[in-house]
């Protein structure tokens, strides 16, 4: 394969964002903003470990790669604006497949009307692709993890455990495929970002966010760490959609804590401002629920509390996190 009409062949025909000076055809790519803050992120996906050809087409993987990067960027409050792609190329994946790879990424950027400007292409033993997303955001206006207080109104968008119950389905399909399968197969491999429903939320004065990656037990502490607070949940109203109840009634609410890679935003707001929420939510067509509450540090350290069977029982990390070794 050659490296240099591979990149031609995935270079845009045009530009969309007005910033860009300089994009694809030199050392690096240059952009003007005015007026905003710059918000970036990088994520990777290597195959084998965060997917199988089994699970995923190439063209979802591109999508899928991409939408992760998006989703820590309206978790920021930033609009996505331009992408770069770093890509390991391994001898048995064809440039035909890759094509592919990179049409799924412009489906997904395309929506948003997001510019690839960079990125690099090297041979390896297998297929890793690195996504960098640069985002933008008025001045002051990027959220945090670390601005929850106590009183705050707890909430989640749209459903959860849907994706980890689409990835079992994908490993271990044991009937025939029904809507229900379908619906949550299509979660885990075209997840959508909720950039509209943050960008909604923009004129709000105080707005945490965390985006659902590795699952909302994981997500709710580091919101709790980063604010020094306790967050309570109550685990009976949690949003799960009426697929996963059928197709895995007794896994749902584990997968809904646990599961990750929802890609939906965990958050919080003085409950002053809860109706503005539903308000953003339905503005964008995704639904939001109030799941719990923002209390006062009780302990030397912030803990998660949920409520299951009516008693209230500590919640822990226990999403899915990286490079975590045994017995930590």
């Amino acid at each position: 394969m050659d490296e240099f009409s591979f990149i031609r062949s995935i270079k845009p025909e045009y530009y969309r964002q007005s910033s860009l000076i300089k994009g694809i055809d030199d050392d690096a790519a240059v952009f003007r903003p005015s007026g905003h803050d710059i918000v970036t992120a990088v994520d990777t996906m290597v195959e084998g470990v965060h997917f199988t050809r089994q699970t995923m087409a190439p063209e979802q993987i591109g999508y899928r790669v991409l939408a992760a990067n998006i989703s820590d960027l309206a978790a920021m409050g930033s609009m996505p604006a331009f992408f770069m792609v770093s890509i390991t190329i391994p001898s048995d994946w064809s440039q035909e497949e890759l094509e592919r790879i990179y049409e799924g990424m412009k489906r997904l950027g395309d929506s948003y009307q997001m510019d690839l400007i960079g990125g690099d292409t090297v041979s390896g033993s297998e297929l890793s692709i690195s996504v960098t997303v640069i985002g933008m955001v008025h001045k002051g206006k990027a959220r945090y993890r670390s601005t929850a207080k106590t009183g705050d109104v707890l909430f989640v968008t749209g459903t959860l455990g849907d994706s980890r119950a689409g990835l079992e389905w994908l490993l271990n399909p044991k009937e025939q495929a029904s809507e229900d399968h379908t619906y949550l197969v299509q979660r885990h491999q075209s997840p959508v970002p909720r950039v509209a429903f943050a960008s909604n939320l923009s004129h709000l004065e105080r707005l945490t966010l965390n985006d659902v990656s590795d699952g909302i037990a994981n997500e709710a502490n580091e919101i709790a760490k980063a604010s020094d607070v306790d967050l309570w949940i109550d685990s009976k109203v949690l949003p799960f959609s009426e697929a996963i109840r059928k197709v895995f009634p007794r896994q749902y609410v584990d997968w809904g804590l646990s599961g990750g890679e929802d890609f939906e935003l965990l958050g919080s707001v003085p409950e002053k401002d809860w109706s503005q929420v539903i308000e953003a939510a339905e503005q964008a067509g995704v639904s939001v629920s109030k799941i719990g509450y923002v209390k006062t540090k009780k302990g030397p350290e912030p803990v998660v509390k949920v409520n299951k069977s009516g008693e209230w029982e500590i919640l822990t990390s226990s999403g899915y996190t990286h490079l975590k070794e045994k017995g930590d």
